[in-house]
């Protein structure tokens, strides 16, 4: 990516050095505030009170579970739309919960984790057989289908290279949400359930973030190809493929 012209400095340039440094925007911080109460801490916290109340495993489990659920209902009213994600985790929360109270197993209860992460999964690798991988589907949403940038992200689908980046981004996140999910249920088994429970909560957020890393490296990297090969291909003077139908 190239860096911007320089700029002269002003005459206040050191004034404006000397001023302190503007708060950082506080908005940022809400996202991981609400994963780290809602998701993580509360739930745990819950479950062990309800347990020290004299609460059965499977009871304790069941209402701390409401904590993320309540959690994924108002970031949906917040943001006033149907959040896909989100539906797949009240999903998994209310069939790990009806298994739970019907049996009375508490790793069926630990196991609600397992639904939205093997759902999503198997949808990224599904897609690859559709028009559009997942991914690519989601970058589009993110950056807005109608707005110019949208738009010329969407163009670039006619480059065999863009493609090809896209489908290894989906088939990575498909992959590792399956063995993410093959974990959690050798960790349900093996394990105590509060100790299940902590690590089940811990381990999405962990894979989650290796796999962003991973994703800004890569993107990063298959872009600089492509803008190579891009230039190169201008050097010749060919004329760019046409949009695939």
């Amino acid at each position: 990516m190239s860096e911007g012209p320089d700029i002269a400095p002003s005459p206040n340039a050191a004034t404006a050095a000397a001023e302190p440094a503007p708060a950082p925007d506080r908005g940022r911080f809400l996202p991981l505030a609400k994963i780290a109460g809602f998701d993580i801490a509360a739930p745990l916290l819950a479950y062990s009170l309800l347990r020290s109340a004299g609460l059965s495993t499977v009871n304790a489990l069941v209402l701390s579970g409401i904590l993320p659920a309540l959690g994924v209902a108002l970031g949906m009213a917040r943001d006033r739309r149907v959040d896909v994600v989100g539906v797949l985790v009240l999903l998994g929360i209310a069939v790990g919960t009806g298994l739970g109270l019907a049996s009375g197993n508490a790793r069926l209860v630990l196991l609600q984790g397992s639904v939205p992460t093997v759902v999503f999964g198997a949808v990224c690798l599904g897609s690859l057989w559709t028009r559009r991988p997942l991914m690519y589907r989601f970058a589009v949403d993110f950056i807005g289908p109608d707005t110019p940038k949208g738009r010329d992200f969407a163009d670039r689908w006619r480059y065999p290279d863009f493609r090809h980046a896209f489908r290894v981004t989906t088939v990575v996140w498909g992959v590792a949400f399956l063995a993410e999910a093959a974990a959690r249920i050798i960790i349900v088994e093996s394990t105590s359930t509060g100790s299940a429970l902590g690590i089940s909560k811990v381990m999405r957020y962990a894979v989650a973030g290796v796999l962003i890393a991973w994703n800004v490296a890569y993107g990063r990297r298959a872009r600089r190809r492509g803008e190579a090969r891009g230039a190169a291909a201008r050097a010749r003077g060919e004329v760019p493929p046409p949009m695939p139908a």
